[in-house]
């Protein structure tokens, strides 16, 4: 590919993934579902909404790659780990997006808590850091997030995440760039022990309100079948999960209208 040509499909690529419309998910179930995980407790719950990490008991990790419109400057990276601590789950993370002189990235912090047998809580601190190929240094800055989980009946499980409400953003050259306030609101259904719907709402300050949605089938032992659509834009994804033990493994795609596919794999492990 000729080189004018590769710069201007990775600004256009760069419109698309710009941090003041994400989120910075990461996990490959997630993207399978089209990251309607408000309320879905996993090993990625670090990214999603950390008030989940207050259902798992056990030491977990996860490592995850994805490969965005299947452009190697845009590749994604990113890994977690959880552990029981004082009475709560504490966990930790961290996500690098872009490669070379463009990186942005995230470590976050955080500390989940079961307040009732039905209601758990939890807070994230997050450390962002933005790298420009035009800038000799990187620019940087703190916010926090933070998330509630409610366990109304056996089957319904509703949940809610707020992203950098104080809007805070990167001090650079040519001003402040701030990234948006981020909320949003859902749950999830078992139909049955093998099947499970989930859906949310996501609403950023400056970008419209985007619906999204999955279903995830298990029509064996520890495999998972997963699809998944949100819009607008509409995206479609899907993807399949297997375990084995302690450690599963996630697939997953993404479709983007006007820039095509997104491949992604995550492992987790759960210890013992």
């Amino acid at each position: 590919m000729k080189k004018p040509t590769h710069i201007l499909i990775l600004f256009l690529a760069l419109s698309y993934t710009s941090i003041a419309s994400e989120n910075f998910t990461a996990g490959a179930r997630a993207v399978a579902l089209s990251n309607a995980t408000v309320s879905l407790s996993d090993v990625w719950s670090t990214f999603h909404n950390q008030a989940t990490l207050a259902g798992m008991s056990k030491l977990s990790a996860g490592i995850y790659y994805e490969s965005r419109f299947m452009l190697e400057e845009l590749s994604l990276t990113a890994g977690t780990f959880s552990a029981p601590f004082g009475g709560g789950t504490a966990g930790i993370s961290f996500y690098q997006f872009g490669k070379g002189s463009y990186k942005e990235s995230k470590l976050g912090l955080a500390y989940a808590r079961q307040l009732s047998r039905k209601l758990s809580a939890a807070l994230q601190l997050d450390y962002f850091a933005s790298r420009f190929p035009e800038n000799e240094g990187a620019f940087t800055f703190l916010t926090f997030e933070c998330g509630l989980v409610y366990q109304l009946t056996h089957e319904l499980t509703l949940g809610a995440h707020v992203f950098n409400p104080v809007e805070n953003g990167f001090e650079t050259y040519s001003g402040k760039q701030e990234m948006p306030f981020t909320y949003r609101l859902g749950g999830h259904y078992l139909l049955s022990e093998y099947v499970l719907v989930c859906a949310e709402v996501q609403k950023s300050s400056g970008f419209p309100a985007q619906v999204k949605s999955g279903v995830e089938f298990m029509p064996v032992k520890n495999l998972a079948l997963r699809l998944g659509v949100s819009g607008k834009p509409f995206n479609y994804s899907g993807g399949i999960g297997y375990s084995l033990g302690n450690i599963s493994t996630d697939f997953a795609f993404s479709y983007h209208g006007n820039l095509g596919f997104t491949p992604s794999v995550s492992v987790q492990f759960h210890l013992r």
